[in-house]
């Protein structure tokens, strides 16, 4: 494997950042994850906006223009022989000498990128069967909005879900209501056969994938209410599914070793997964 690390391309497993990155330090850094499939990069265009606003969020230059960038990923992929399967990219705020305020203005961001290839039989077998969540109180910061690499109250949730028996933990907030995923964006079908999924104005992040979701739902007809929901109205749901770069839909089956439904994959959620590609943006790699 290849990485892209700060202008070079370098062995995966010689790659490396300075021991006063402020990615390493203070998780002073923002990053995205992209999905490849047939030789396409998925939404491409969503995630460099999204990543733009979260560079803004926390006053971060970008490491270069937007169209070197594209070029530095598509590369990075070909370096690599992805057809199927993602690349991660992470922007901190640079290297400097270890101080909780920013450091000289100048100082230049960090950028590391990533890529591999990924079996697309395993998230198929996973979507078969359905997957089972947990639900967790949230403990994280306010602003999870912006998509930052300080994720160790996320990695703790998914661990604990693990152990659970379980593949994905549910943040919950104080009033009851679900907010997202550890690392997905959630979704109800109620009982009228609508897709309801919580606000991203605050509290959520505004899922790329989510987001083209609702590109799909409109296409196949399917009507959408962002709105708050609890705990017991997803247990009493139609279907739930969690939706995520990398797996597009995962279909739920239990929450809290209380089944949903019948206990098997719902057919909206199906049908949602099964348009999705010819829906998004396509960018060839």
């Amino acid at each position: 494997r290849i990485a892209y690390v700060n202008g070079r391309y370098v062995k995966h497993s010689d790659a490396s950042v300075h021991i006063e990155d402020r990615g390493y330090q203070f998780a002073d850094g923002v990053y995205e994850v992209c999905e490849v499939r047939h030789g396409y990069i998925v939404d491409l265009t969503r995630h460099l906006n999204r990543l733009d606003r979260s560079l803004g969020e926390l006053r971060i230059a970008w490491p270069m223009s937007r169209a070197a960038l594209t070029q530095v990923i598509r590369e990075t992929l070909r370096r690599n022989h992805v057809r199927n399967g993602l690349f991660y990219m992470q922007v901190t705020r640079g290297v400097a000498r270890r101080d909780h305020v920013f450091p000289a203005e100048g100082t230049p961001p960090s950028l590391v990128i990533t890529a591999k290839s990924t079996d697309a039989k395993i998230i198929a077998a996973k979507n078969a069967n359905g997957i089972k969540a947990i639900t967790l109180v949230d403990n994280r910061w306010d602003r999870v909005d912006i998509k930052s690499v300080g994720l160790l109250p996320n990695a703790m949730a998914r661990q604990q879900a693990k152990e659970a028996g379980a593949q994905e933990a549910i943040y919950v907030d104080g009033d009851g209501m679900v907010k997202e995923g550890a690392a997905t964006n959630v979704w109800i079908v109620d009982p009228d056969g609508t897709l309801v999924t919580r606000p991203a104005e605050h509290g959520i992040l505004r899922g790329i994938t989510r987001t083209t979701l609702m590109d799909v739902a409109a296409k196949l007809g399917l009507q959408i209410a962002e709105r708050s929901f609890s705990v017991s109205e997803m247990l009493a749901a139609r279907e739930v599914f969690l939706t995520a770069a990398t797996s597009i839909c995962f279909l739920v089956v239990s929450v809290d070793g209380q089944a949903i439904a019948n206990g098997h994959p719902g057919s909206v959620s199906q049908k949602v997964r099964e348009a999705f590609f010819d829906v998004a943006e396509k960018i060839a790699i």
